[in-house]
């Protein structure tokens, strides 16, 4: 019998969505992708090893829905898969109300697509998280794209893009930011590797201006906020002033607030109030968020606390596009 975290919570509901699409068990599901070649286990871990086991279902009943559907394309895909993990919230949930599960599933499909040049993991080195949802963007989603997607890691501190990027085989970008002028200069571009990996670019600023002159550098399309080491300090100002300036200059830009739920950091008064939860770290994403995720960037246990599946926010982004490809693939 299939057990994973929280199924009690969640049977019922997924059951509903599983019949939806002409499926009785979840045993049937995992059938039907490997029918098609598909390891979802496999494809799961290879970008978060720590994830929990609802992750992998949830993932493998996104697939079979992607499948049953006919879908060809990797984002339309992507956006089917989005259904799986909704089913996993808990009813009640902070990201059953925020519709994480769906959310996932439409950001997904905005890599996927040619209208997006520049995915930025914003404070992106903050963890080892958004290392692993880049690499798994950088290996897959270029496989189906004509127009290869852009992906940078933008957070705070010079050291730390230095660090991250020599650990994952990135290219480390070192930028010298003028106060008086508002330039931008880079001082030198290092890859550590050779291949997908080195097509990531890792920059470290010194403060926010500098963040933000970054996102203007790369023309940022996309980005998913961390919300783990300085939420407050940086990511979530640098999302902020720069869809300010985005809407100013006409540049299209959709912000994805990562983390947030009960309270998170910064606010211990509200870490009980569940869904009514306007903590700090909450309260700033809710302000430049085209969408609001819920739980850590990194940690799966916190994902899972608020509902949706134990796997980290930026881990998730690298998992629902590699999914979203693997059934192009095999639609082939």
């Amino acid at each position: 019998m299939v057990q994973f975290e929280g199924y009690e919570r969640r049977i019922a509901k997924i059951e509903a969505c599983m019949k939806e699409y002409g499926f009785s068990s979840l045993e049937e599901v995992k059938e039907y992708t490997e029918s098609f070649g598909i390891s979802v286990d496999t494809i799961v871990r290879n970008v978060q090893p720590i994830a929990f086991e609802n992750a992998v279902w949830a993932y493998t009943l996104g697939a079979a829905i992607a499948l049953k559907k006919g879908c060809k394309k990797a984002a339309d895909a992507a956006e089917a898969i989005g259904i799986g993990l909704q089913a996993f919230c808990i009813p009640g949930s902070v990201a059953d109300q925020r519709s994480v599960g769906l959310g996932h599933g439409n950001l997904a499909a905005m890599l996927l697509r040619e209208e997006t040049d520049c995915f930025c993991f914003l404070a992106g080195h903050e963890s080892f998280a958004a290392a692993e949802g880049a690499i798994g963007i950088a290996k897959t989603a270029n496989k189906v794209r004509k127009k290869p997607l852009r992906v940078i890691l933008n957070g705070l501190g010079k050291d730390a893009a230095a660090i991250i990027s020599r650990i994952n085989g990135f290219t480390h970008v070192e930028t010298q930011y003028d106060y008086a002028t508002g330039d931008l200069k880079v001082v030198w571009e290092k890859p550590y590797s050779k291949g997908e990996r080195a097509s990531v670019k890792c920059y470290g600023a010194d403060d926010v201006s500098e963040g933000v002159a970054i996102m203007r550098k790369e023309g940022v399309d996309v980005s998913i906020t961390g919300n783990s080491t300085n939420p407050t300090r940086f990511q979530h100002p640098v999302a902020g002033t720069y869809k300010k300036w985005a809407i100013e200059n006409g540049k299209k830009y959709f912000s994805v607030a990562s983390g947030g739920g009960t309270g998170r950091t910064l606010h211990p008064d509200n870490m009980a109030a569940g869904p009514a939860s306007y903590g700090m770290t909450d309260t700033m994403g809710r302000m430049h968020g085209d969408a609001q995720f819920a739980g850590s960037s990194s940690v799966p246990a916190h994902v899972e606390m608020m509902g949706l599946i134990g796997m980290g926010n930026n881990p998730m982004v690298g998992a629902s596009v590699a999914v979203a490809v693997a059934v192009e693939q095999a639609s082939k």
